[in-house]
């Protein structure tokens, strides 16, 4: 009698391993929610105005911007686990010192440290996701990845709400010693992989940034990334508060639940598109959700109704969750899981961080010299310029063999 195909068939258990570096993601995102509320306030602390405050935050995104290129070339030479233990370690520290800072430059430089150990091992655990994964389910573990991580940096927030009444300090101690905790699990974790522990293994084939640029898809995905890191991570959270109080005349919660909306409607469908990527192909749910999170980014800032807000906040954040584990699979597809793409991985979240950077200093100008209405119709074209990008180059799952990297 012929056995009916039971679900393990249909949907193959992900190695232990993995499981493991999601499980850290969570805990670096719920760590980091649980600092970054408390950070500005901590800053002020030491007699400083609202700018230099407001430096210690862009300090540690300009120094995970500057440092991406030596991460990735470290990952290209020692390998991703080393890389990613070690980028751990270097946060958890940096934390553990700013909650022992006695003047703002000591803040200043220890947050600073801490972008470089968080590009660290934010570059080597993609590595190490791709290095892992089987090639039936890259779409599938991105998904989960990300969820993880938005989960932790949801939940961060709330946690710092009740944590901060310990004292300023207390929260940047408990994130060191989860880091530190984190960074022990994934040690133990990890430490029987064979594949992964030769850091210097000749046999381990290596993808230069040249031999990825030749791939359109890479191409593609470098301006959809700028493109995510500029509305999605530079433009939303920026101008959303200010937006709903100039314009929709609402408070600051107002502004905080939109963003909670964004978030519920990106965590609602980034596993199950994540997962129908690996059968129906990465660009099918790039382009769409660079589509309808476009369009309706634009349509926030020319709403004046703070009920179609809402609902324009949560369709844009559904967008920005059907392309985002796609994207990162199509870079998987691209490295292939018997090489190591150190500065192929730096690059693509160096095209985000600078998005990140460059979009809300751009909008905000736009704001100034036109509207709102502009500012977030502009965001919303880039995003759809780059769905037309995606939409002129092949799938990578069309090819039949995983990029060679000595092509």
């Amino acid at each position: 009698m012929t056995k009916a195909p039971s679900s393990a068939k249909n949907t193959p258990a992900l190695p232990s391993e993995i499981w493991v570096l999601i499980s850290a993601s969570f805990v670096i995102a719920l760590g980091f929610g649980i600092v970054s509320p408390v950070l500005p306030q901590f800053a002020t602390e030491f007699g400083v105005g609202v700018f230099a405050a407001s430096a210690v935050i862009s300090t540690f995104a300009m120094m995970r911007l500057l440092f991406a290129p030596a991460s990735g070339s470290l990952v290209q030479k020692l390998g991703e686990r080393p890389v990613y233990l070690s980028g751990l370690l270097i946060v958890a520290l940096s934390t553990g010192a700013c909650a022992f800072a006695q003047t703002y430059w000591q803040l200043l430089v220890f947050r600073g440290l801490g972008g470089i150990g968080s590009t660290m091992f934010s570059v080597s655990a993609f590595g190490l996701l791709i290095r892992m994964s089987p090639n039936h389910s890259r779409g599938r573990v991105s998904g989960l990845y990300a969820t993880s991580f938005l989960m932790g940096s949801i939940g961060g927030p709330l946690l710092g709400g009740a944590v901060v009444g310990l004292g300023l300090r207390a929260p940047f101690i408990i994130y060191a010693v989860a880091l530190v905790i984190a960074a022990a699990v994934v040690f133990f974790s990890l430490g029987d992989m064979k594949e992964l522990e030769t850091s210097k293994d000749s046999t381990v084939p290596l993808l230069t940034l040249r031999s990825a640029l030749r791939v359109p898809a890479y191409r593609a995905a470098l301006a959809s990334n700028l493109a995510t890191g500029w509305v999605v991570f530079g433009v939303r959270v920026a101008l959303i508060p200010l937006f709903v109080i100039a314009m929709l005349e609402r408070s600051a919660a107002v502004a905080a639940v939109s963003l909670a909306v964004f978030a519920v409607g990106n965590a609602l469908v980034l596993t199950t598109s994540g997962r129908l990527s690996d059968t129906r192909g990465r660009k099918p749910f790039v382009v769409a959700g660079l589509v309808v999170s476009g369009i309706f980014t634009a349509a926030i800032g020319l709403t004046e109704d703070v009920a179609l807000f809402m609902v324009f906040s949560f369709l844009a954040g559904v967008g920005s969750g059907l392309m985002t584990p796609a994207q990162q699979a199509s870079i998987a597809d691209v490295i292939g899981s018997k090489a190591r793409g150190g500065p192929v991985l730096s690059t693509f979240q160096m095209s985000a961080d600078v998005g990140a950077i460059l979009g809300p200093v751009i909008a905000g100008a736009i704001v100034e010299a036109y509207s709102y209405g502009t500012a977030f119709v502009t965001s919303g074209l880039i995003l759809l310029l780059a769905a037309v990008w995606w939409i002129v180059v092949p799938d990578t799952m069309d090819r039949k063999h995983e990029h060679d990297p000595q092509s």
